[in-house]
C-alpha cells in the first residue's frame, strides 16, 4: 500500500470514529432527554466535538440519530464481491452471484452482532421518537440504491436490471425480517443463523419449476 493510500485509509477510519461517535452520543441524549430535550451544543460535548464538526458530518440532529448510510458497510466487504465477477463477461450475470451475495449477507452480519447494542439502543430511540421513521425509510433507500449500484458495477448492466432489482428487493427484505425476528422479545437464535434460514426458504422457493408463458396464458383464459 502506498503512503497515499495508507493516509487516505488512515483519514477515512478517522471519519468513521467521528461519525460514529456523534452518532452514539445522539442517540444517548434522545434515549434520556427526548429528540426536543437537548441541543446539538449537548452532543457536541459528549462527542469531544465542536459544532463546526457536526455540520460537517450531519445536517440534523435527526440524522446523527439515524447514522451514516455507509457506514454499515464495510468498504472492503463490497470490493470482495465485486471482484467475485472478475472472471465473467460484462453484460452477463455471473453464475456465482447468488452465493456471492449470501457470502456478502453473512460478512455484514458479522458487523450487526458487533454494533448489536446500537442496534438495540436506535431501536429503543425510534419507539420513543416515532417520527424517526421516515429518516429511517430515507437512509435505508440511499442504502438500497447503492447496493443496486454496486451489484450491477459487478455484473457489468445497469442498476435497474431486474436481476439487480430483484438482488437489492430479495436480500434487503430478508434482511429486514431476519432482524426483527433477531430483535424480537423471547429470541434465542443468532442472526446469522435467522438470515441462513430466510435464504434458503427464498432459495427454495425460487427453484422450483415456473413456465411464465404457460402461468401468464392461464391468467388471460
Amino acid at each position: 500500500m502506498t503512503d497515499s493510500a495508507t493516509s487516505d485509509s488512515l483519514r477515512e477510519r478517522k471519519r468513521t470514529a467521528t461519525r460514529t461517535a456523534i452518532t452514539s452520543a445522539a442517540r444517548a441524549l434522545t434515549s434520556a432527554k427526548g429528540l426536543n430535550g437537548y441541543t446539538v451544543e449537548e452532543v457536541c460535548e459528549v462527542a469531544g466535538i465542536s459544532r463546526r464538526t457536526f455540520f460537517n458530518y450531519f445536517p440534523t440532529k435527526e440524522d446523527a440519530i439515524i447514522g451514516h448510510a455507509e457506514d454499515d458497510v464495510p468498504a472492503d466487504a463490497i470490493e470482495e464481491f465485486v471482484a467475485g465477477a472478475a472472471g465473467s463477461r460484462p453484460g452477463e450475470i455471473s453464475p456465482t452471484l447468488f452465493s456471492d451475495l449470501v457470502r456478502l449477507s453473512l460478512r455484514l452480519a458479522e458487523g450487526m452482532t458487533e454494533s448489536e447494542e446500537d442496534t438495540r439502543q436506535l431501536i429503543g430511540v425510534v419507539k420513543k421518537e416515532p417520527q424517526l421513521i421516515l429518516k429511517i425509510i430515507g437512509v435505508t433507500e440511499q442504502r438500497e440504491a447503492q447496493f443496486a449500484r454496486d451489484v450491477a458495477r459487478r455484473e457489468g448492466v445497469a442498476p435497474d436490471h431486474p436481476v439487480v432489482q430483484m438482488a437489492v428487493v430479495l436480500l434487503s427484505t430478508i434482511a429486514r425480517k431476519s432482524s426483527m425476528a433477531y430483535f424480537s422479545d423471547g429470541n434465542t437464535r443468532s442472526y446469522p443463523d435467522l438470515l441462513l434460514e430466510n435464504i434458503s426458504a427464498a432459495s427454495l422457493l425460487f427453484s422450483q419449476p415456473f413456465d411464465s408463458t404457460a402461468t401468464a396464458a392461464e391468467g388471460n383464459q
